[in-house]
């Protein structure tokens, strides 16, 4: 281990006694700060995340790892932590919780021992900056951002691992860094740049670099990334299929977003105030000749630092590490969540690293130059700051305990967001009585973005409660389909309430025939369609072939035993396999009251039937 350092950078043995209260007290507060997101419930993408029933079996581990479309995306070490999980406590989101603030805190924890093993000194400081700072809030409350924590603390393992073998040029632990890379990478593929930034941390602690020493040991580490990186690009390109957002980005309108999003997130990090989960997604337009100062400031910096550099080269390694970590997602590259906004507090979480361990370091070297009286006091300075930032850290948190004043917190600080608006009324839409809420908030969302599909088939949904709006809701649902003929739910919704309205059978057929196509092994469509093809008396055995095909694919569909059951009962001579699917239906779920009432109407006519003279 490398020695620690004194506030004035001299080397300094360190007191395990004192690390181990630190310690305890870093685990702490981070458990206090975030104590009001313990119980946060399921927000956006969470329920895609904590590990689904096909996937819940030994089996199913087997297919997070070598099924690519099993899971949202391809990060099969992120999906293996839930799996485990989800076998210790289920889908209680308490657990979740837990073990993200734990992984945080983990990470926080390892930074001390990377600023020691680069002889920086304020790793203590720089821990608790992390650990307690609030634009990390969104990757530590948001149970789907596990892929940042544990890759985060995967990457800082891989780190630490890599810069004992640079020192002592042991082998096995170049072979323990990689495959701690390689987790990092498939737990989240933002740390891909991590090669790049051990290359920066090489120049910056040696006079120059040296392709024997210094590159060549990192070759191996940038292929693995790269493949990697392919398949996460693969996996994007079909989650952005036929999404509203306009990704069809210039090179010029690229570098111009790219330098606003530099700054966007050096100033978060410096006053992190107004955090959202939603910011408003941008113009980017190189019409607008002011657009050019961010990525143009940004380079004059570059060139500052650069020309600082004959003499120090810490401020330009420390910059040149901040853009490694946070280029994969500056926007010269398609991500999902730009569909959003072109920025977001979780995409800096590692990144942030960057800039925290060497303020850190100047100012604790800085405190260790002051006068006596300001030494004393640069500790209680430094307790008020990391107070501050836990403060503000219970109180973003606290935006997370239910998705109600979640999305109604990111709709008032983002009020140009239209997916805020959206999110707030799917939240409202499923509360009694708040559906004319929701219906506000899909229609703000709508007017400041209308060509978004999710907004219209939201809307359109909420719309068929009212059966005075039927005709404004197909519209709704019509114009998704139209902007996204690959949205299956839009589709589904449709054709349901077309089947509804008189005389539009045979669209809410071809709707139910589109669905289909799409997913032919889903039984609620099948469900759905054989109800409305028990609209027309001369299609009552295409309905039959539905209902059979629903339990097909869920045998245990009592509803669609019943309404088999009825199908079977309007045609002549087959009332006893009617009543057998009544029965069936009747044991599935003993409580349902129609199916009950069925099996004894048709025993009572079979009976009636038998018992009737013949002529």
């Amino acid at each position: 281990m490398a020695p620690a350092l004194r506030a004035d950078g001299t080397p300094n043995r360190t007191d395990p006694r004192r690390d181990l209260l630190l310690a305890g007290l870093l685990l702490a507060a981070a458990f206090l700060a975030y104590l009001p997101a313990i119980h946060g419930g399921l927000l956006l993408d969470d329920d895609l995340h904590i590990t689904r029933p096909a996937l819940q079996s030994v089996g199913g581990l087997g297919r997070i790892w070598f099924d690519v479309g099993a899971t949202q995306q391809y990060y099969p070490v992120v999906h293996t932590a839930f799996w485990l999980e989800h076998r210790l406590w289920g889908d209680s989101v308490a657990g979740y919780h837990l073990v993200n603030i734990l992984f945080h805190a983990c990470a926080a924890g390892l930074v001390v021992l990377l600023m020691r093993r680069l002889r920086l000194p304020g790793g203590w400081l720089a821990a608790f900056l992390f650990a307690l700072h609030p634009v990390c809030v969104e990757s530590v409350a948001w149970i789907a951002e596990q892929k940042n924590t544990l890759s985060t603390l995967l990457a800082l393992g891989a780190t630490l691992a890599y810069l004992r073998f640079d020192e002592e040029r042991n082998r096995p632990q170049f072979w323990i860094a990689l495959g701690l890379f390689a987790l990092a990478l498939l737990g989240k593929t933002a740390v891909v740049t991590l090669p790049a930034i051990l290359l920066v941390a090489a120049w910056w602690r040696r006079p120059r670099l040296g392709w024997r020493r210094d590159v060549r040991p990192l070759l191996l580490w940038s292929v693995l990334g790269g493949a990697i990186g392919l398949i996460t690009l693969g996996v994007e390109r079909r989650l952005l299929a036929g999404i509203h957002a306009d990704f069809t980005l210039t090179p010029g309108q690229r570098v111009l977003l790219a330098g606003r999003a530099f700054w966007f997130y050096a100033g978060k990090l410096v006053w992190p105030a107004n955090l959202t989960f939603f910011y408003p997604r941008w113009a980017v337009s190189t019409a607008a000749g002011w657009q050019a100062l961010y990525p143009l400031a940004a380079g004059a910096l570059a060139v500052a630092l650069g020309l600082l550099a004959r003499w120090r080269k810490g401020p330009l390694a420390a910059l040149l590490c901040y853009v490694a970590a946070l280029f994969p997602i500056l926007g010269f590259f398609d991500v999902e969540w730009f569909g959003f906004s072109f920025v977001a507090d979780h995409f800096q979480y590692l990144a942030s690293l960057g800039l925290i361990i060497p303020l850190a370091a100047v100012l604790t070297k800085g405190a260790g130059r002051l006068p006596a009286a300001g030494r004393r006091l640069a500790p209680v300075a430094a307790c008020i700051l990391l107070a501050t930032l836990g403060a503000l850290t219970w109180r973003q948190c606290g935006r997370y305990r239910d998705p109600v004043t979640f999305y109604r917190t990111a709709a008032e600080l983002s009020p140009d967001s239209a997916v805020a608006h959206n999110h707030f009324g799917a939240a409202l839409a499923v509360l009694p009585g708040r559906m004319p809420e929701a219906i506000d908030q899909f229609e703000a969302a709508l007017r400041l973005s209308p060509n978004f599909a999710e907004i219209h088939e939201n809307l359109g949904t909420a719309l068929l409660r009212d059966p005075a709006r039927i005709t404004e809701a197909v519209a709704h649902l019509e114009t998704a389909c139209r902007l996204r003929p690959d949205r299956k739910s839009a589709h589904d919704k449709l054709a349901y309430a077309l089947a509804g309205i008189p005389g539009r059978l045979p669209e809410a057929i071809g709707e139910y025939q589109v669905s289909l196509r799409m997913d032919p092994n889903d039984p609620i469509v099948h469900y759905a369609f054989g109800l409305a093809l028990m609209l027309d008396p001369n299609r009552l055995a295409d309905a039959e072939a539905q209902f059979k095909a629903a339990l097909r694919l869920k045998p245990d569909f009592a509803d669609a035993e019943n309404e088999l059951g009825i199908a079977l009962a309007s045609s002549p001579g087959r009332l006893p396999e009617a009543i057998a699917h009544f029965e069936a239906a009747v044991r599935i779920d003993p409580g349902m009251a129609g199916a009950r009432a069925n099996l004894r109407n048709a025993r009572q006519l079979l009976e009636r039937m038998r018992g009737a003279p013949d002529h």
